[in-house]
C-alpha cells in the first residue's frame, strides 16, 4: 500500500522531468548560435534578401559618403557593443550600442574621403566587440578619377661578401591602383653576367603610396669581381620600374692592384734604364 502511494504521487512528477530532459538539449542548441551580429545595414531590401558582408562605398576626393551598422542581439538580455573605426576616414554615431533583447540597432557611420586622395580602392574596417566575442566588418573605399599605375625601385645596395652577400631594396607604388609587382634581380661583373634570378621575397601587394622594403641573400656572390646589380619590378599591367647599384666586394682589391702594377711598371721602367746604362758603359 505504501508503495502504491509513493507511486501515485510521483506518477505526474515523472512527465515533467522527461519533458524538461527532452526541452534542455533544443534550449542549448538555441543558445550555442552567435551572441549577437554586425554588418552592414540591409536598408529597406525584404528580410529575405542576401545581406551585404562588407561594407563598398564610392565617391571623389573631398566627398562624404554615409551608410549604417546594423547590429542584431537574438538572445534574451540587453547586450552593449563597443564599437571602433580604422584606417582613420570612418566616424561612427556612436563608440557604444545598447541593444534589447531580440531586437537590433543601426548605428550610422560616415566616410570623409580626405582631398587629393589618389583614386583608386582604399580598406579600412568597422569592428565590433562585446562579451568575448569580436566582428571585424571591411570597409572598401573606392576613389573615382583617373587611375595610374606607376612604380619605383629605390634604394638598391649590397651588402657583405661571399656567402654572406645580401642585396637589399625598396619597392614603392607611386600610382593610384593596386600592384603586385614582379621583382627580378640581375647581377653583371667584368667578365660577363653572374646572376639572373626573380626575387624570392616579392611583394604580395602594394597599395597606392605603399611600400616594401626587401631583402635577398646572395650567397654565390663573387669575391674578385666589379659588379653591377640591379632589380627590376613590372606589374601586370606591364608598369616597370628598374634602379641599380655598384658592388665591390673587396673595395681595397683594385687599388692595391693598382698601386702593385703602377710599382711594377715602374720597378720595369727603372730596370730598363739601368741595362741601357750598363751597354752604354761597356768598352
Amino acid at each position: 500500500m505504501p508503495y502504491r502511494t509513493a507511486a501515485a504521487l510521483l506518477l505526474p512528477v515523472v512527465p515533467a522531468v522527461v519533458l524538461s530532459a527532452l526541452l534542455a538539449p533544443a534550449a542549448a542548441r538555441a543558445d550555442a548560435g552567435p551572441l549577437w551580429t554586425a554588418a552592414p545595414s540591409a536598408g529597406d531590401r525584404p528580410a529575405a534578401a542576401p545581406g551585404r558582408g562588407a561594407f563598398y562605398l564610392e565617391g571623389t576626393a573631398g566627398a562624404v559618403l554615409a551608410d549604417r551598422l546594423s547590429v542584431v542581439n537574438p538572445g534574451d538580455r540587453p547586450r552593449t557593443i563597443e564599437l571602433h573605426a580604422t584606417g582613420g576616414w570612418i566616424a561612427l554615431a556612436t563608440g557604444r550600442v545598447g541593444v534589447p533583447a531580440r531586437t537590433r540597432a543601426e548605428v550610422p557611420l560616415t566616410v570623409t574621403v580626405p582631398a587629393g586622395t589618389p583614386p583608386g580602392d582604399h580598406a579600412a574596417a568597422v569592428v565590433a566587440g562585446g562579451e568575448g566575442r569580436v566582428v571585424r566588418v571591411p570597409v572598401t573605399v573606392r576613389v573615382r578619377g583617373p587611375v595610374l599605375s606607376a612604380l619605383s625601385v629605390e634604394h638598391v645596395r649590397v651588402g657583405g661578401t661571399g656567402r654572406g652577400a645580401v642585396i637589399a631594396y625598396e619597392v614603392v607604388n607611386r600610382g593610384s591602383t593596386v600592384l603586385a609587382p614582379k621583382v627580378a634581380i640581375r647581377a653583371e661583373g667584368l667578365f660577363g653576367e653572374v646572376l639572373r634570378r626573380p626575387a624570392a621575397r616579392a611583394p604580395a601587394s602594394l597599395a597606392p603610396g605603399a611600400s616594401a622594403r626587401l631583402s635577398e641573400e646572395w650567397p654565390g656572390a663573387p669575391r674578385l669581381d666589379r659588379l653591377r646589380v640591379s632589380v627590376t619590378a613590372t606589374a601586370a599591367d606591364g608598369t616597370y620600374a628598374a634602379a641599380s647599384a655598384a658592388y665591390v666586394p673587396l673595395p681595397w682589391l683594385w687599388p692595391s692592384l693598382a698601386a702593385a702594377g703602377a710599382v711594377a711598371a715602374a720597378a720595369a721602367v727603372l730596370g730598363a734604364v739601368r741595362r741601357a746604362g750598363r751597354r752604354r758603359a761597356r768598352p
